[in-house]
């Protein structure tokens, strides 16, 4: 087999590959290597490299020589190559893992949360808040099963603190609470998704496609994530907990209903009278929205149409942000200009958002 890689002198990191016999993770691809005999390779099929700029490259695909058939699998036979058919995967380094495991691990978290735990299975997850007893969110996450344990996938920064607000309602509960530092979480937006590590589709929306959990023993060197998977959240106008802030926001103002994080049939949880009230009654006429403006956007401030404040930007990314608008004062303002500390600024309405 030829295995080539057209247009490259950088080092070439193995992506989807769990090992290849001796050879080094990396090896130079400039054509001074030696050729080497390797039984796991000589039926693996040749790699093709995306084209995007070096930092960023991912290999794409294996490809066997023409006239060649396939008779085994890539890299060592024993373990299943679980990173081949992932494309575009992303090491989210800003990630968490926390683990709830025990008898009663359903029940505690059942009474606390915005959705219903009992949707949670192996392969599928759901979006779900902690709020204040007043309704305002604390804390977002994903849970999924797996690794013997309910998996609360959330915001790095925050894991500490939800680990002690979750610990406080502990009390008598046969459970264990503890971060699982093993594994790592990533993101593909596209592709199909892994064979092996825990996989299952974001519920928020379609196109933020899937995540993995795995195991980072396991894992080969990613470039980080992070940054670029932010770009497309927020690109796609969805607010995470950087957006809501701390004890500062309600669940239907941050659009979490709209997301799929909140079950309006499910029984009591901690600010779920409020937030039950305010979905009934119809008196949300506040929304997260997408800003964006052709400058960079101040951090923070009122936004202002006609001299009148319709909203206030509560996160910034360069030039789009999200900003807490009302309403019913945009509409009033119809196409009047809105700017925010003298920048002009679009207010755009997720396709995704219905109110």
């Amino acid at each position: 087999m030829d295995l080539r890689i057209h247009n490259t002198r950088q080092d070439m990191q193995s992506f989807g590959i769990e090992r290849l016999g001796g050879l080094r993770i990396a090896q130079g691809t400039d054509g001074g290597d030696a050729a080497a005999t390797n039984p796991d390779i000589g039926f693996g099929d040749a790699v093709w490299r995306s084209g995007d700029p070096a930092l960023y490259q991912q290999i794409k695909y294996f490809r066997h020589s023409e006239g060649v058939r396939r008779r085994s699998r890539l890299g060592n036979r024993k373990l299943k190559d679980y990173f081949r058919r992932m494309t575009h995967a992303m090491l989210l380094e800003d990630r968490s893992i926390i683990a709830v495991t025990g008898a009663e691990a359903r029940t505690f978290l059942q009474g606390l949360i915005t959705n219903d735990i009992e949707k949670v299975a192996h392969g599928r997850a759901i979006y779900a808040a902690l709020l204040t007893p007043q309704g305002k969110i604390l804390f977002d996450f994903l849970i999924t099963e797996g690794d013997a344990a309910i998996l609360i996938d959330c915001h790095r920064d925050a894991r500490d603190t939800l680990i002690r607000r979750l610990s406080m309602y502990k009390l008598r509960a046969k459970i264990q609470i503890e971060a699982r530092e093993q594994l790592a979480v990533l993101a593909g937006l596209d592709g199909p998704a892994a064979h092996r590590g825990i996989t299952f589709e974001d519920p928020r929306l379609p196109a933020l496609g899937h995540r993995i959990i795995g195991a980072r023993a396991e894992m080969p060197e990613m470039i980080p994530g992070a940054q670029i998977y932010t770009v497309h959240r927020v690109s796609l106008g969805v607010p995470e907990a950087r957006d809501f802030g701390s004890d500062r926001m309600f669940a239907l103002d941050a659009d979490l209903d709209e997301l799929q994080a909140v079950d309006f049939n499910k029984g009591c949880y901690v600010g779920q009278e409020l937030t039950a009230r305010m979905k009934h009654r119809g008196t949300a006429r506040k929304r997260l929205l997408l800003i964006e403006s052709e400058a960079v956007l101040p951090p923070s401030g009122d936004l202002r149409a006609g001299g009148h404040s319709v909203g206030e930007i509560v996160s910034t990314y360069g030039a789009r942000g999200f900003a807490l608008v009302r309403l019913d004062r945009l509409e009033e303002a119809g196409d009047t200009v809105v700017e925010a500390e003298g920048v002009r600024v679009a207010v755009t309405k997720q396709p995704w958002l219905s109110a």
